[in-house]
């Protein structure tokens, strides 16, 4: 229901112009999930996947739920690769005092590197909408910001980072977990130095 009057004066030039052309999508796509990439998604899940619950009022459907499978994806895949990346790293043994040698295993030697720390600054927001922009996704999704002059305080970066993440939950319900976790691999954490 809406007001028959503002009851606030029209922001001046507050106007933000959406994508709306699907040419551009797909390019987008293509470039975010390799050669093919615009024909892996349905045409409404490519658009669901950039579409975030502030665009028209979130009457059309929207990215959150898409947003929360490709998060929780991406954490295990940065969690897996932080553990493969701290096997690769030589283990650093301080002598004891009492000449104790601590118990070691093979399986136990990743999980040095792996903590609420490391992967919370490795799935940082700024960094994952950084790997979103270059994407280009910034030129496709669709939003309302709250001051289209100054989108960095309007949010944009939680909006970049969780179309990413919807793009990768898309992926997941429409191709499989393998193909996904590949995408999430390749197409997000390797470009942040996260290498598998």
């Amino acid at each position: 229901m809406v007001a028959p009057f503002r009851a606030r004066p029209r922001p001046l030039n507050n106007q933000y112009v959406v994508n709306e052309d699907p040419r551009k999508l797909d390019q987008v796509y293509t470039k975010l999930l390799g050669n093919g990439g615009e024909k892996m998604l349905t045409e409404e899940v490519k658009w669901l996947a950039v579409t975030h619950k502030s665009f028209d009022h979130g009457r059309r459907g929207y990215n959150d739920r898409l947003a929360f499978l490709g998060k929780r994806i991406v954490e295990l895949q940065t969690s897996l690769g932080l553990i493969h990346s701290r096997l690769n790293a030589p283990a650093s043994v301080t002598a004891d005092q009492y000449g104790r040698t601590p118990f070691q295993h093979p399986a136990l030697d990743g999980l040095e590197g792996l903590n609420q720390t490391s992967r919370a600054e490795m799935i940082e927001c700024a960094r994952v909408a950084g790997v979103a922009e270059r994407y280009g996704l910034l030129g496709v999704i669709r939003w309302k910001p709250r001051k289209a002059d100054g989108l960095i305080t309007s949010g944009v970066n939680l909006v970049l980072s969780q179309a990413l993440y919807a793009v990768v939950g898309a992926v997941a319900l429409e191709k499989g977990g393998e193909v996904a976790n590949r995408i999430a691999r390749e197409r997000i954490l390797s470009p942040m130095g996260l290498s598998s």
